[in-house]
């Protein structure tokens, strides 16, 4: 069978297949996770990017080759989680960025198309490592372009193509010694194959179920403040503009910055709480308005809009009253809840830090963040998630503490997308790093002042964190089986063991040197007080010119997370 060219729909089914594809190998790609921590980031943040496209995808009617492109694009920049997820989503921008300037596909385009792809992804990434993702693409899209002069069949192409990204799928442990003492492969080019493989199956006219189920309704992150308040007086509470709106334009060309600024300047002449988030091809619009339909026509002037979600504030106001009045008439006391404030003059400096647990939350809330996002290892949040709570924060500058590896290049992504605001990413990788950069924040400082010395200060904090193995494999030499317990450091795995103390112990030994003074132990939720009690003890008598404080973290997981200054 040959083909030449591919048509709009085409690719629509082609992506819609891959999509579902990759979600349906996402547990097997968790699986390859080098680290055995019980996680499963990889395959799940490629998944959830991906599937956020896909719905948007899916919601088109026959739409044109740019509207299909916008929606790839936009759809998997909002939704990308951890640095798997972002990479593919600068995979789908660069890839559409030319995709969207053609009505079909033939052999040359879709060349291109891998080209500009791989440049936005390697563009993307602060420093590029090879053996992942990343090489994988670059592998398929330098045999594309020496395809490209020899054939013009589309079937063809693309095998030849998906055929050298698993030749360079297998070359990955190579490039990286860990994957090869793990015996697996690289997770995200696994899962690059899987979305490659499925487009091939829509190509070759395979039976496809392209049905996208909406997304399933997601916990919303808890406000970093809360106040008790009179339920009376929220009933009386008087609500200006009743609508709170929110919806997403794709662009028909790239809004200007003063087209920008006139847009909101109208928005204020009907409403307020105004956000407007712009890039090349979206803008995302947020207003608290009594005309909803005055704000979607003026979005209309710039593009097509997607995404609308009209709230009405009064009705669920009153709703919520009636909730807490009953709940009110079945308890002692009133609910402690958020109160609506007028709107106050935006501060200097605010915060957003991801959380792991109830009690590294109150930690976090105590030192001063404004918002707290609820993720971290098992779930990495996603560039949207970080955009909205930007939007909570009343700040002219908002730090954003990631404390997770896997979480930066979301947080950079969204900070690249605000322009109301300046946004500095604070290059946290660990829940104690978290905290000592907040520590080492002076108010009276500049931004750069204190982004400069936060950044500094968090390479002084050495971490450890304590979990279990969810499968066998080797790493740095150290065998690992299903349930032993792992102590993991900054660079890698330090210890290992059956027993829970004596592996922390091994662990400390490693942690602790001449030049520590403090060790804070945060425990989870599955540790008793008194078992992190007495762990603190024995580290104490171990190291007795260490002063040793115990904290209650409530993280899942992780037994214990430690820090040594």
């Amino acid at each position: 069978m040959e083909i030449t060219t591919i048509n709009t729909e085409l690719v629509a089914k082609m992506f819609l297949a891959g999509a579902k594809n990759l979600d349906a190998k996402k547990e097997w790609i968790n699986e390859l996770n080098v680290f055995p921590v019980p996680d499963g980031d990889t395959g799940t943040n490629m998944s959830m990017t991906i599937m956020s496209a896909a719905r948007e995808v899916s919601a088109l009617e026959k739409p044109e080759m740019k509207a299909l492109a916008k929606a790839i694009s936009s759809g998997s920049l909002r939704g990308a989680r951890g640095n798997s997820g972002v990479i593919l989503s600068q995979l789908f921008r660069g890839f559409t960025k030319v995709i969207a300037e053609y009505d079909e596909i033939n052999v040359q385009i879709l060349s291109d198309s891998f080209q500009k792809a791989v440049e936005t992804a390697y563009k993307a990434v602060m420093k590029p490592k090879e053996g992942t993702i990343l090489t994988v693409a670059k592998g398929m899209s330098d045999r594309a372009l020496e395809l490209c002069d020899d054939t013009e069949d589309l079937v063809y192409f693309c095998e030849e193509v998906i055929k050298e990204g698993d030749r360079v799928l297998d070359l990955t442990p190579e490039m990286l010694p860990v994957l090869k003492q793990a015996g697996v492969v690289d997770s995200g080019g696994q899962g690059l194959m899987q979305v490659m493989k499925g487009a091939m199956d829509a190509l070759l006219g395979k039976e496809v179920d392209y049905t996208i189920e909406e997304t399933q309704e997601v916990k919303k992150a808890p406000e970093s403040t809360g106040t008790s308040y009179n339920i009376e007086a929220q009933a009386n509470q008087e609500i200006k503009f009743a609508y709170c709106t929110q919806f997403l334009i794709m662009l028909d060309t790239p809004i200007t910055l003063q087209q920008e600024n006139e847009f909101k300047s109208y928005l204020e002449t009907i409403g307020d709480s105004i956000v407007v988030v712009a890039d090349d091809e979206i803008v995302k619009v947020h207003v608290h308005t009594n005309d909803p339909g005055l704000a979607m026509q003026r979005g209309l002037t710039y593009g097509s809009l997607t995404t609308i979600i009209i709230e009405n504030m009064k009705l669920e106001r009153d709703e919520k009253i009636s909730a807490l009045k009953e709940k009110e008439m079945q308890s002692a006391g009133i609910p402690e809840e958020k109160e609506e404030k007028p709107a106050e003059p935006p501060k200097e400096m605010g915060f957003i830090s991801v959380s792991i647990g109830e009690g590294i939350n109150e930690i976090f809330k105590g030192l001063g963040v404004d918002y707290i996002i609820e993720g971290g290892q098992t779930m990495n949040p996603s560039t949207e998630d970080m955009l909205n709570a930007i939007e909570k924060v009343n700040a002219k500058t908002v730090f954003i503490l990631p404390n997770n590896k896997n979480i930066i290049l979301a947080a950079n992504q969204a900070a690249s997308l605000v322009e109301d605001k300046k946004i500095i990413v604070i290059p946290t990788k660990t829940i104690p790093q978290g905290i000592t950069a907040l520590i080492n924040f002076i108010p009276d400082s500049t931004p750069e002042d204190n982004e400069q010395r936060m950044s500094a200060e968090i390479s002084t904090v050495k971490t450890g964190q304590v979990t279990y193995a969810v499968r066998d494999t080797v790493i740095d030499d150290k065998e690992i089986k299903q349930d032993d317990f792992m102590g993991i450091g900054d660079s890698g795995i330090l210890s290992v063991g059956q027993n829970l103390e004596p592996t922390v112990m091994d662990m400390m030994k490693q942690l602790v040197d001449e030049d520590s003074a403090i060790v804070s132990i945060y425990y989870g939720e599955d540790t008793k007080e008194e078992d992190a009690n007495a762990l603190g003890e024995k580290i104490g008598e171990a190291f007795p010119d260490v002063e040793i404080e115990v904290h209650y973290g409530g993280q899942p997981i992780y037994y214990y997370v430690i820090s040594v200054e």
